[in-house]
């Protein structure tokens, strides 16, 4: 379901702290883009806490985030829990390291300041599925629970650092934390820090790789058991489609996945974690999706 129009009260532009940082022109042209086509309000929070005020204060405006899938995530989810996702239809423009916009594109929306503003400006609202978990989380893509040595991955994996890429990020700490580096260097430690964390989890691939562990989990979709305890899990994945919840069981001996599909989806056992939208959540050891059909609404090209 789609649809278009001008917003009644123009757009107001949240321009996330980390795209500022990382990558100043591209989110200048996005900002000299939409300006000139629409009425925007331009905002440059410096902190989370100035972004949720920022975005629950929007009035009619339509709220375009400037940034990369985090940014996006964060928007939903504080619409979500004010209660206010159906009525404020999102816009994105991309901006961000390649390996931070891989959800953005796999919701459709082009990648580039200039593309990306134009695609604001000219698009449709589109509606979207979300997933809503028990602890009033959302997931915008899919998540994964994997059973490998290392930090589960996401469904859309996210490029990792080359070698070196964590010196140079904790480089980054030691420079913003200096005296006198003041709110621009708090900011920077949390992108640096943010940097850092990407590059520690990136999961060991080739000959050094940890072996996989033998997660025992119970997963259920809609209260049908889908796999237990008795069998040891590789890894689950769990993602929206075709208006059910649907979860892929692959086991760690030989066999075919096993998929369960309905309007929401438990999983239970020894503590695991999880990866969505390319942000690690846990350890718990009860989780339960439930999926909210057409919840948001994102502008994408028509």
């Amino acid at each position: 379901m789609s649809h278009a129009g001008a917003p009644v009260g123009g757009l107001l532009v949240l321009v996330d702290p980390v795209a500022r940082r990382l990558d100043g022109e591209s989110v200048r042209i996005a900002k000299d883009v939409l300006s000139a086509g629409a009425a925007a309000k331009i905002c440059l929070p410096e902190s989370l806490e100035e972004f949720a005020r920022a975005l629950a204060r929007r009035g009619h405006r339509q709220p375009v985030i400037v940034g990369d899938d985090q940014a996006l995530v964060r928007a939903v989810g504080l619409l979500h829990r004010r209660r206010e996702l159906a009525d404020a239809a999102l816009a994105l423009v991309p901006v961000g390291a390649a390996g931070s916009l891989s959800l953005a594109r796999s919701l459709g929306v082009p990648v580039g300041a200039v593309a990306g503003a134009r695609a604001v400006l000219d698009g449709v609202v589109r509606t979207r599925d979300l997933l809503v978990d028990d602890s009033d989380g959302v997931v915008l893509g899919g998540l994964r629970i994997a059973g490998s040595g290392g930090s589960a991955v996401g469904v859309r994996g996210r490029a990792g650092g080359g070698p070196g890429s964590g010196a140079v990020a904790g480089a980054a700490v030691a420079r913003a934390a200096a005296p006198g580096a003041g709110a621009a260097g708090a900011l920077a430690v949390w992108s640096a820090c943010r940097s850092l964390v990407r590059t520690l989890v990136r999961p060991p691939v080739g000959r050094g790789a940890a072996p996989v562990q033998r997660l025992r989990l119970r997963v259920e979709a809609d209260g049908v058991l889908v796999s237990d305890v008795d069998q040891a899990v590789a890894d689950v994945a769990v993602g929206a489609r075709d208006g059910l919840v649907e979860v892929v069981v692959r086991m760690v001996d030989a066999g075919p996945a096993v998929i369960g599909r309905g309007l929401s989806v438990t999983v239970s056992g020894a503590d695991f974690r999880y990866r969505a939208d390319h942000a690690e959540a846990g350890p718990v050891r009860r989780r339960t999706w439930t999926l909210r059909p057409g919840a948001w609404g994102l502008t994408l090209p028509r």
